[in-house]
């Protein structure tokens, strides 16, 4: 599906020199070719929200070549902004209001950070249940990913995440539950995603409320089921689309916030993540960030350009390959009318048939 550059968001060009195809407005007028148009609701904090706009835009375009890819970003009130990055919303994105009015074909919603025990008690809470109660009635599918995933089973179902021993970090090997579900139809039956979050909502849990569990680890627990019709919304806990050093932007930031006496713990590794190689590289400079915060000596550079070449991407096809599926149920269900969830015929509470 390619993507239209409907609007002058620097995410595009970033793509383009990525080698993805993107389509100009007045090329795309030229197609005879449908329309569908994606919700993107941003609500990752500001070191992180061009890159999840790129790396979502990224899963979107890379689908079948069969449809003009119209994203549109939005995020919601509630959430604390740098000017910078205030800015750049207030220059690329659209007011939910608008996209309200206009409609949507999908939605997908990004995870967020939180500072408080209880998701009902953020800022952003009241914000986020009305975009997704507008949703649930407008909106083919929803796919949700990490902390939306817990914030709409929360509302949905009245379940509370729980609070992990330690922070769920790394790569994880996954297998398939149901292998038959349109979703996860001819994707590997055993494959890998990238978790980094300290709560869980278990499997039980979700199958105890009507969910289905469609793929699960025995390490990292669910990351992907679908509400009980089947199709409405998606339930991500992973982060497939996390780029191959995503992991390690993390894993920087844990160890400066160390350095800086933020936290109190040195950080672990992330999980099946770094090979024994780049492990001795970090190793070696744990103990160069410990000499230097406790000497106030300056601390030596982060040696990120000597183990990219290490990092193996080995969850991106299979991202692809349900977002390919994702994408075409929706495009197979959808009314030609984007304010307007599905063709005539089809029964919301049981679109898959």
């Amino acid at each position: 599906m390619p993507l239209v550059a409907h609007i002058d968001l620097p995410t595009f060009q970033r793509l383009r020199e990525e080698g993805e195809e993107i389509v100009d407005p007045e090329r795309a007028s030229h197609q005879d070719i449908r329309e569908l148009h994606i919700g993107l609701l941003n609500m990752m904090p500001d070191a992180a929200l061009e890159a999840t706009e790129r790396q979502f835009f990224r899963l979107v375009g890379a689908c079948n070549q069969i449809v003009q890819f119209h994203v549109h970003p939005f995020t919601i009130d509630g959430l604390p902004r740098s000017p910078e990055a205030q800015a750049h919303i207030d220059k690329y994105y659209e007011s939910f209001e608008k996209i309200k009015q206009d409609g949507l074909d999908a939605l997908i919603i990004s995870g967020a950070n939180v500072v408080r025990s209880h998701l009902p008690e953020e800022d952003f809470w009241q914000p986020l249940t009305e975009v997704f109660s507008w949703a649930k009635e407008n909106v083919t599918s929803v796919l949700c990913s990490c902390l939306a995933t817990h914030a709409l089973i929360h509302y949905c179902y009245g379940v509370e995440r729980t609070r992990l021993p330690e922070k769920r970090w790394g790569v994880f090997s996954h297998k398939l539950v149901n292998r038959y579900h349109p979703l996860v139809a001819e994707i590997n039956t055993r494959f890998d995603v990238p978790h980094s979050r300290f709560n869980e909502i278990f499997q039980s849990d979700m199958e105890a409320h009507g969910l289905k569990v469609l793929a699960a680890s025995t390490e990292a627990g669910v990351h992907l089921a679908v509400s009980p019709d089947g199709f409405r919304i998606v339930f991500f806990q992973g982060h497939p689309e996390y780029d191959d050093i995503s992991l390690l932007k993390e894993y920087k930031r844990e160890v400066l916030r160390f350095y800086r006496g933020e936290i109190n713990d040195y950080p672990p590794f992330p999980e099946h993540y770094f090979d024994p190689d780049v492990q001795q590289i970090f190793s070696d400079y744990e103990h160069k960030v410990r000499k230097a915060k406790h000497t106030g000596k300056t601390l030596a550079e982060f040696p990120e350009a000597v183990v990219i070449s290490h990092l193996d991407n080995t969850w991106s096809d299979t991202a692809k390959a349900v977002f390919n599926n994702w994408l075409g149920k929706v495009y197979q269900l959808t009314n030609q009318d984007r304010r307007l969830p599905f063709m005539d015929g089809i029964d919301p509470n049981n679109p898959l048939g």
